[in-house]
């Protein structure tokens, strides 16, 4: 199957946040998401979005456009690993994401002018995952062989400098700034745990036998999900990897922050992480989603 994929290039204006003028930032962006070379389906879900301040004219005496669009503009990045089966994973990641959507255009106060404000936006979207886990339950209580269902969700949100980032499981994301790959999220799995505790250690993980046990979904069979949340200013020059496991299971992370450093551009960075966890064996189906921060032209 063929992969999919998308991306665009999105100059951002200048913005006025926490009362400091800051220097404009561009952002510029792709996805891509393939099967792998072991799965017999594509259980992966992601999203890049554009949000906009949006006047439609009906009906004016001045010759203008039908649409006026505002200066200020978010971005919203997502990947969603599903897990349940072919059928309840697709659905799982699918629901999610479309949750998301839902809260996004219809609930979200997007834009904000204070550091107070890019925290609510936090807490907004740890509810939109909440709530995405409430729809997922309810179509695997209404569906029987769904089941059990459930997701993976690494979301951020960005408008200016700011970066919100709310992390669900074990898709990643990580920032790639001064050519160090530092991961903003933790894994929600049951060797992460015994890492925390001591109980084993990092080399140890590869050949656990519990290392794909997953601790925290949204939807599945443990209710009540817990969202992690993270809030990173981003500055020109700083890259954002948001990834399903079935790269960072195939790919280490020296040689992720090396194909960074090769390719400079989203596009050819996506895919050439996707040809290098497909040619380590492509055990899992592989999401990757990089954004990269610049500053604008003035």
């Amino acid at each position: 199957m063929a992969p999919i994929v998308g991306g665009m290039e999105l100059p951002l204006p200048e913005e006025i946040v926490t009362g400091i003028r800051r220097r404009p930032l561009a952002v510029k962006t792709f996805g891509i998401t393939d099967q792998g070379r072991v799965r017999a389906a594509n259980e992966d879900q992601f999203l890049i979005a554009e949000l906009t301040k949006t006047m439609r004219i009906w009906h004016a005496s001045l010759p203008d456009a039908k649409a006026q669009f505002g200066d200020e503009r978010g971005h919203l990045f997502l990947v969603a690993d599903g897990m349940g089966g072919h059928q309840g994973g697709e659905e799982a990641s699918a629901l999610a994401v479309l949750a998301i959507q839902q809260f996004t255009l219809n609930t979200l106060k997007w834009f904000f002018e204070s550091k107070q404000e890019a925290q609510s936006v936090l807490g907004q979207f740890q509810t939109a995952l909440r709530q995405a886990d409430a729809r997922i339950r309810e179509q695997a209580a209404e569906h029987q062989e769904l089941s059990g269902m459930g997701t993976t969700v690494t979301m951020a949100y960005h408008l200016d400098a700011q970066l919100c980032v709310v992390h669900v499981g074990d898709s990643r994301a990580y920032l790639f700034r001064d050519d160090q790959l530092d991961q903003l999220t933790r894994d929600h799995t049951l060797v992460a745990e015994l890492i925390q505790s001591g109980a084993i250690q990092p080399a140890e993980v590869a050949a656990h036998r519990f290392r794909h046990v997953i601790t925290n979904v949204v939807g599945g069979n443990d209710v009540g999900v817990i969202v992690e949340a993270h809030a990173v200013e981003v500055q020109a020059g700083d890259r954002l990897l948001l990834c399903s496991d079935g790269l960072t299971e195939m790919v280490t992370n020296d040689a992720i922050a090396a194909t960074l450093r090769a390719e400079t551009e989203p596009e050819p960075a996506c895919r050439a992480l996707v040809t290098q966890a497909n040619e380590a064996g492509g055990r899992d189906n592989i999401t990757v989603v990089i954004v990269r921060f610049d500053a604008a032209d003035p």
